[in-house]
Parts: C-alpha cells; structure tokens; sequence
C-alpha cells in the first residue's frame, strides 16, 4: 500500500492515526462485551475504518455525515462522548434514543450527524434535504452520506442520485464497497464492474479510492468537498474495502473464501498506516503505546459511566416522545371579509398564505411549479415565490419525502405534493419508518406536510381512487387530516404547516371544483384535532368525514332523519371527546366512510365506542364503507363500490333494531 503524504503535517498525521485507533479499539471491547452479553449486537467496521475516518476529517466540523452501521469512526472523529455512545449500544437512557432504537440508528445535531434506520437507503434522500437546505441558504457546505454495495441496489439509492444530480445537489455519495451484501458476493448483486460506472448516466462525476489507505480517502474527500462548496452538484465515491467479520457477529464468515480474507487482511489500514508512520518516523513504538493507553483509558471511563447507569425503565416520555411537543394556538382572520371558494381555491389560498408567512416552507412535488400541479393547486406560485421554493421533482416519490426530512434538521418546513394518493405507495417506507418515527428514536422532528389527493366517484379507476388514509392511521409519529368543507380545507391546511410535526394531509378530488364556500380571506387556521358538528339530531349519530359528510347530509334530509352528523375533520388524533358525547345524546351510532370496509378507520372508532360507551348503545354500533375491492372503473361499477347506496337501509336498520 503505498502511502502520499505530501504535505501534511506530523501533527494531523498523528492526528489521522489516532483516529484510525479510537474505533478499532472500541469494536476489540465490543466483541468481548458482545460475547460477555453485555450488548445484544454488533456490526463490524473492522478493516473499513478508514473510510470512516478519512471521510469525517475531510469535512468541517458544521456539515452534516450521514453514517451507517460500519462508521463508528464518523462518530469518533467527531467528538461524539464515549459515555454516550456506550450507553446508546446498551440502551440506557443517557443514549441518543433513550434506550429506544439500537447501535448507530441515532443522530446528534450537536455533532451534525443523522444516523441510519435498518432499511439503508432512506438516508441517501435525507441528506439531498440537507444539501438542498444548504444551497438555499446560500451555505457552502458540503453534505456526506454513506451506503453500501448491497444497499445501492435499492431504488432509494437511485432516486437521491437521480435528484441530487437534476437539482445540482452538494452532496457526496460515498459508496463502502466491501464485495458482500451479508453473505452475497458482487457478482450476484450487480452486473457492472464499478459504481463509478453509473455515474455518466446520472451526470455526476465519480472517482475511485483505496478505501483501506486512509490518506487517499482523506484527500479525495477534502478536495471534492473543496471543489463542490464552490460549485454546487453531487460526487459519486467509490471507496474499494473488505469487511472482515460477519455483515453482524452471528453470520460469521465462512462464506468468504480464505484466501481473499487473507488478501484483504494484509491490507489493514491501521497496520500498513501504522507502518508507513514509522518509517517515516512520524510516530514511535514510545508514543504508539502512550496513545493506545490514552484511548484504552477514556474507553475504560466510558464504559464505567455507562455500566453505572441503570436499565432503561418505562415512563410517559415514552408516549410524550411520539410527537415533537407542540400547543396549537388557532389563529382567528384578522378582517371578517371573505370570498366565495371552491375546495381546490381554499387549498391554494392556505398554502399561499403560508409560503408568505413561513419564508422556510419549500413545495415540492411532480409538476408543480409552471403547470401549477395537476390540479392546479400551486398555479401561479413559481411567480410568486421563486422556483427555489416550488420545486418540480423527478417521479421520486421516496426521494422527495427524505429529503423532506433532511430539510427539517435545517429547521425548514416542507409540503409534498403526492400527485395522486395512491402514488404514495412509492415514498411508504420513508413516511411510516423514517417521518414518523424520527422524533421518538432521536428528537428531531420531521416538519413535514404530505399533500394526498384522493377518493373515488371521478371514474378513475383502481390506481387514482384509493381511500388510502386508513394504511398510516396505524403508525404512531404521523397526524392525519381530511377535510369535508372549503373553510376547514384552508385552515386544517396552514394548521398543519404550522405544526412542526409530519402530516398525511387528504384532499378528496371530487370536491375540488364541485364545493364552494365563502370563507376569510385572510389567514386563518382550524383546531386540529376538533371534529364539527355539521348538524343535529336525537334519532342517531352519524361519525363520517370527507365526502361521506356530503352523503350523510343528503341521505339523513331525504330520509327525514334526526341525525347528529359528526365530521372528524381530524383522524390521527381524532375527537373521542365529542364522539362520547353524542353517543350519549343519540344512543345509537353508524359510522361511514369511503375507505374499504374491512380494517378502515370506523373500525376503530366502533370498537373505542363499544368499550368506552356501552352503557349508553340501544343498538349495535354500525359500519357502512365500500365493498372490499379495488376500486372499479365503470361508473355502474364504481357506485356499486362506494357506500351512499347502501346508507339508507342501514340507517333504516339501525334505527329499527
């Protein structure tokens, strides 16, 4: 291996050294402690620390690294406290997650890190977000994120290249190629010879480095990162290395065949550095054995505060956690004047008057910036307010939503637009496992807005029609909200952009230029979590929202039903308080909605009421929902699928019972 000092100092060659050590001699305690029981797992970075080091030295000290699994040296360089970092791999509370996620699936703004979740790529568009903050900011940063050979072959990994490189992104791709995803070898992973190779698709420059020499990894980093603080776009690095244990201790090794473990084990890059020091008589064996002891000693002190910490035991904070906290305030129209709106015009004006009113709100999504969205929502907006915060994006629907978060860990609000809610199936895995759980695993917060286009009734067919709210209602960390009304659609809307915490926003498409309302002009927002009465009645309690407020409002008159009509307005939370109370009132209680009948919402709903409100039922609690199909294309069909025609004889059931 041969080794360029050029014109480093001894000190920051010493320097590098100790860095190389730190983690080394942590993963040698680590898997004593592992065998001893005191953790539950590890994963190994042995023979890839210089990677991990090399990178973290090159950048500066505010710009965000977005490690994974084998970088514990990312968190030694950057100071991260050994008592900490300790109590994190033993779950305690003093850890970054509170004892509540493992390893390194944990981030730490005070030392400008966001850690990985299990499933690998998501980060790759986390750190797009960042960059993008960055840039719009005007900041000449550079942004870092890591991944794996195995990892990119995730369509994450693809989609935050594609976005970086469209966007002119500062980010750079640092790709660990090790040659195994677990225990399965390149050639079974990918047809290329190297990841650079995919760089001219992309747009990107790329380079190759000897990931285990840790002067060219470091180089190659500071110079990119250089180069592209002044000049803004994305760099692919290949850094070629071996992972010398088991992809995690109990797969073991056995796979690999023994003479490329012992190829790669003559190539340590702690050993041949070491070495090459020597030689050079940088360092001597005198002051190698006085550093070790240094380590050996803050590694030994760490681990003490640690182990004197006790098991994390349960408390509220636990729940607390969930969300970041935050009072709403609900803010009244400052003049009385108000406009006669249409459904889709209320969302506009919310989201406008919000752009105004949070200058670091950024839209993003397909087609919204000149075309205005394909329902017009943002028309009119790239005029207004710069194509630097209405941004058209690639079909990325992943990408986009990390980086979503990205832009919240620099304190920016986003809202996404999905141009259809059924589109949101490709962005699933970062809503549910990254948005929605941040917050809880490390207290940063996903300041985040999904706008969701949806419903049936338009002849749309399967793939534009789903009712899909019910799939995120489950997933603790989200708020859902799905308006009925052009009054509440505004201001649910720029309540929810106010809220730093993330939204599923749901906007039926049939009511979009089919509703109109007069409503305030000026800004405004509606109570979340607050359902409306829309109307009243002693005969029964219909809890619906969206269209099935319009369905109930029109069946219950021909009918000549007494109803209380309750709009949620609010699903995730949603409003036991008034639901009890009605129930109470009517004693009888149907609960309708568009989404597929089985496993929807109401379910829920009917079963809190029968635990909660038993006493006062004179009747079953009831459902009404659409048929468990996909949604059908023919209108004949199509109304058949939904609820409206089944409501009158269930009321009619209900009420006779």
């Amino acid at each position: 291996m041969q080794f360029d000092r050029k014109n480093y100092s001894p000190k920051l060659l010493k320097d590098v050294y100790e860095g190389l050590l730190r983690p080394r001699m942590i993963e040698e305690k680590m898997l004593i402690l592992l065998r001893q029981g005191k953790i539950s797992k590890w994963f190994s970075g042995i023979g890839q620390e210089a990677i991990s080091v090399g990178a973290a030295l090159a950048l500066k000290e505010d710009e965000y690294i977005l490690p994974m699994h084998r970088n514990l040296g990312v968190f030694t360089t950057r100071g991260v406290p050994y008592d900490r970092l300790f109590a994190q791999f033993q779950g305690k509370r003093s850890g970054f997650t509170k004892g509540r996620d493992r390893s390194f699936h944990f981030g730490t703004n005070e030392h400008h890190l966001v850690g990985m979740i299990s499933h690998l790529g998501p980060q790759l568009g986390v750190a797009d977000g960042i960059a993008l903050a960055n840039k719009l900011d005007k900041e000449k940063k550079a942004t870092l994120v890591f991944t794996g050979d195995g990892g990119a072959s995730e369509g994450d990994f693809h989609e935050a290249l594609n976005v970086a490189a469209v966007w002119d992104l500062p980010v750079i791709f640092v790709i660990e190629n090790n040659g195994y995803g677990l225990s399965t070898p390149s050639d079974e992973q990918f047809r290329f010879k190297n990841f650079v190779d995919k760089c001219a698709g992309y747009g990107m420059d790329g380079v190759i480095v000897d990931g285990n020499n840790v002067l060219d990894v470091y180089s190659t980093i500071r110079e990119l990162a250089q180069d592209i603080r002044r000049k803004p776009r994305p760099v692919m690095v290949e850094a070629l290395t071996f992972r010398m244990r088991g992809h995690e201790e109990a797969s073991g090794t056995k796979y690999v065949p023994k003479e490329l473990m012992e190829y790669w084990a003559a190539k340590d890059p702690i050993e041949n550095y070491e070495q090459f020091l020597l030689k050079e008589k940088v360092l001597t064996p005198q002051w190698i054995k006085k550093t070790r002891a240094k380590i050996q000693k803050d590694i030994d002190e760490g681990l003490k505060a640690a182990y004197s910490e006790p098991v994390a035991e349960p408390d509220m904070g636990d729940i607390d956690d969930v969300y970041y906290p935050f009072k709403q305030k609900v803010v009244a129209p400052k003049a009385k004047k108000a406009t006669s709106k249409r459904f889709v015009d209320a969302i506009s004006d919310g989201l406008g008057q919000s752009l105004e009113k949070y200058p670091e709100l950024v839209v993003m999504g397909q087609d919204v910036a000149d075309y205005g969205g394909v329902f017009k929502v943002t028309e009119g907006f790239v005029d207004r307010f710069g194509r630097g915060r209405i941004r058209n994006t690639p079909l990325c629907e992943s990408a986009i939503l990390g980086i979503g978060l990205g832009m919240s860990v620099k304190k920016k609000k986003s809202v996404v637009e999905m141009q259809f809610a059924d589109f949101v199936t490709c962005g699933f895995n970062q809503i549910v496992n990254n948005l929605a759980k941040s917050h809880y695993r490390w207290s940063q917060n996903a300041d985040v807005v999904v706008r969701m286009p949806t419903g049936a009734g338009v002849g749309a067919g399967p793939f534009h029609s789903q009712s899909n709210e019910a799939w995120f209602f489950h997933t603790p960390g989200l708020k859902i909200i799905y308006p009925s009304n052009p009054h509440d659609a505004k201001g649910l809307l720029a309540a929810a952009i106010e809220d730093p915490n993330p939204y599923l926003y749901f906007e039926h498409k049939a009511l979009y230029r089919s509703l109109s309302d007069d409503i305030p002009d000026d800004y405004y927002t509606t109570e979340i979590g607050k359902a409306a009465m829309v109307k009243s009645g002693t005969d029964l309690s219909i809890i619906t929202y969206g269209m099935g407020v319009h369905w109930a409002m029109e069946v219950v008159e021909q009918m000549g039903v007494a109803a209380d009509i309750l709009d949620l307005r609010t699903l995730l939370p949603w409003d036991k308080e008034t639901v009890k109370a009605s129930v109470q009132r009517t004693s009888r209680v149907l609960v309708l909605h568009e989404d597929c009948l089985t496993g929807g919402i109401g379910a829920e709903i009917c079963a809190w009421i029968s635990e909660r409100c038993f006493e006062y039922l004179d009747a079953p609690v009831m459902r009404v929902g659409s048929l468990d199909t996909p949604v059908p294309f023919a209108s004949p069909l199509e109304a058949n699928f939904l609820p409206k025609g089944r409501l009158p004889e269930k009321i009619k059931h209900l009420m006779e019972f």
